[in-house]
């Protein structure tokens, strides 16, 4: 099997060259054999006959380069030397290459130069105007076959190729895409519980004379929210090797009010002055609720990271057919710098998801220092739409107009 195989690759890469081989031995055995068939020894019409058919059959070894030329060659040889083998060997090949007017020309002259050699003989130019036909059409029509063979697999092969390399773009834009929504879920699920624990830790750091009582409440509080987080990375990680969704939308559960609430006293906890006022009902939409939360956490995570101690307002107000609105807002803070570096992605990512649910997003600078979070999510009231016209949300004048990111 080894050695066939061998055998059948050698074939493949020489194949072309021997087929031409083979057509110039053909042709100038038949060429030889009808020069020899006449009676009575050489006379000059058969050397003339040799020459032509010797002539017309070596110029098949450029039938494939110059399939024109080449017939054109053997029309010639054919119409004085009744040179017919390699004249139908050159219509096969240009059949072969092309099925076009010049194919129809060059058969045309074939045929009439088939016809015309039989000139003279008044029995014999009849059969040849009857059997020219067959004759030259029956090499055309197999190279015409043949060819249009090969472009179909060669169609086919080219699509196979095309269809592998799109499918190959759409799995690495698959993949990309996966690793970005893993990134911004890390993003989301464990920014905001590292926050907390910076915090708490940076109070410990600026307040090494508390009393016992205040480092075991925050070293509970450093413990617990350390264990949230491992949770929240190791349920994010199992929905990750098993998901199943399109569009990620079980890899976290929709918030409530109740779960607002947690996620503001989880900052309270850490020592930021939050007030909130969330009236959020439970039967928000999916892709509406996840938004709303994203938005408060990324909000507060910033306001742990950039703005530490600074005082923020929270509101949270939606009802079908109205939207939900969501305003996060933050006073000047006390402390510069950061307390933790920023991939700078997250508002980013809220732009993002803010827009795919057909909402609007401001984020800008207040006029007293401070920093806004402002967003409107539509939430159609089950009989029509929600206008594309949205009232402008009321606020700070330097809010509206801006577009920043911290």
């Amino acid at each position: 099997m080894r050695r066939l195989r061998r055998w059948y690759a050698w074939w493949v890469r020489h194949a072309p060259r021997l087929r031409d081989f083979l057509y110039v031995a053909f042709g100038l055995l038949t060429i030889v054999l009808q020069a020899a068939s006449g009676a009575g020894g050489w006379n000059p019409k058969d050397w003339y006959t040799l020459g032509a058919g010797i002539v017309a059959s070596v110029a098949l070894l450029w039938r494939r380069r110059f399939p024109v030329t080449v017939t054109a060659i053997t029309v010639v040889a054919m119409l004085t030397g009744s040179v017919f083998v390699p004249m139908g060997l050159a219509l096969l090949t240009l059949a072969i290459r092309r099925r076009d007017i010049a194919l129809a020309i060059l058969g045309l002259a074939a045929y009439a130069a088939y016809v015309l050699n039989s000139w003279g003989t008044e029995n014999q130019i009849w059969v040849s105007i009857f059997t020219g036909p067959f004759l030259v059409g029956t090499w055309i029509a197999i190279g015409a076959y043949v060819g249009a063979r090969r472009d179909l697999m060669a169609s086919l092969r080219d699509r196979a190729e095309r269809a592998e390399a799109e499918r190959e773009l759409r799995s690495e834009q698959a993949r990309l895409g996966e690793r970005a929504r893993i990134a911004q879920e890390m993003h989301d699920v464990l920014a905001h519980k590292v926050s907390l624990i910076a915090l708490h830790a940076g109070g410990l750091e600026v307040n090494p004379s508390v009393g016992p009582d205040k480092v075991e409440g925050s070293a509970r509080l450093i413990r617990e929210t350390a264990r949230q987080a491992m949770e929240d990375l190791r349920e994010v990680l199992g929905v990750l090797r098993s998901d199943i969704s399109v569009d990620g939308a079980d890899l976290t559960p929709v918030p409530k009010a109740s779960d607002l609430e947690r996620l503001i006293m989880a900052s309270r906890d850490a020592g930021v002055a939050v007030g909130y006022d969330v009236s959020l009902p439970d039967d928000v939409p999916v892709s509406v609720g996840r938004t709303v939360y994203r938005l408060v956490q990324e909000s507060l995570t910033n306001v742990h990271k950039h703005a530490r101690g600074a005082a923020t307002d929270v509101q949270v107000h939606g009802a079908r057919g109205e939207g939900v609105t969501v305003r996060v807002t933050n006073v000047r803070p006390v402390a510069a710098g950061s307390l933790l570096p920023g991939a700078g992605a997250g508002l980013v990512g809220l732009r993002e998801r803010v827009q795919l649910v057909g909402g609007r997003l401001w984020t800008g600078p207040t006029s007293e220092g401070g920093w806004r979070v402002e967003a409107w999510l539509p939430w159609a009231d089950g009989r029509e739409q929600i206008s594309d016209q949205v009232e402008v949300l009321r606020g700070d004048a330097v809010l509206h107009g801006e577009e920043g990111e911290r």
